[in-house]
């Protein structure tokens, strides 16, 4: 049975096995992925991987976190910066800062998003679920008016769920019907016209 890394040689040697099966995916797609060949590209032998991996699904688990992991990093300090923005440059300044992300070496990331989600038996999408509440609640809090958007915890909830959908299934399209600039565009615009819409029916008494 697999263990789990405990010393750090041993994080390190999980860390190389998950770098290099995303290596492996991103340039040769789900059909050319083996465990022997992440055990090749990460430079140990294959007996290695199997003492923290049962199987190459178990490996697909490990990048979808990774990716997940890797994205609130990204999100988490970028916070003081957006709750100062209005809300459609905020969800456009977010989303094109992932995008970047998911651009770096090579759009290595890109394309393990594209593949990953299908992949992976586990769906470890609750941490980037939860720092984007975070992101929410302070953007209201810097923002107080906002308080008074009808509904506001149920629709914060569908807009970041229902957009975090969206994002992954824009990314996970080899042929997208927009652009990703197109895609950043109009979820900025629906979430800003679903809180402004919001202030302005509540003011006219319409809610």
């Amino acid at each position: 049975m697999p263990r789990k890394p405990q010393q750090q040689r041993a994080k390190t040697t999980v860390s190389s096995i998950v770098e290099a099966a995303m290596i492996v995916l991103a340039t040769q797609g789900p059909k050319g992925v083996t465990t022997r060949k992440i055990a090749d590209v990460a430079g140990i032998g294959v007996g290695s991987l199997y003492e923290y991996f049962e199987n190459r699904e178990q490996v697909y688990d490990a990048i979808f976190e990774r990716l997940v992991q890797d994205a609130v990093k990204t999100i988490q300090p970028l916070i003081p910066e957006l709750v100062r923005l209005s809300i459609r440059e905020a969800v456009r300044t977010l989303l094109l800062k992932l995008r970047e992300l998911l651009m770096e070496n090579d759009g290595r990331y890109l394309m393990c998003v594209r593949y990953a989600p299908h992949l992976a038996q586990r769906n470890p999408l609750e941490p980037l679920r939860k720092v984007l509440t975070e992101l929410l609640m302070q953007y209201v809090m810097r923002h107080p008016q906002y308080m008074q958007v009808p509904n506001l915890a149920t629709m914060g909830y569908i807009h970041i769920h229902g957009g975090t959908f969206t994002v992954i299934r824009h990314l996970a399209d080899p042929t997208p019907p927009m652009s990703f600039d197109e895609l950043a565009d109009g979820l900025a615009d629906m979430v800003s016209y679903c809180a402004e819409g919001g202030l302005r029916d509540r003011a006219a008494g319409l809610r």
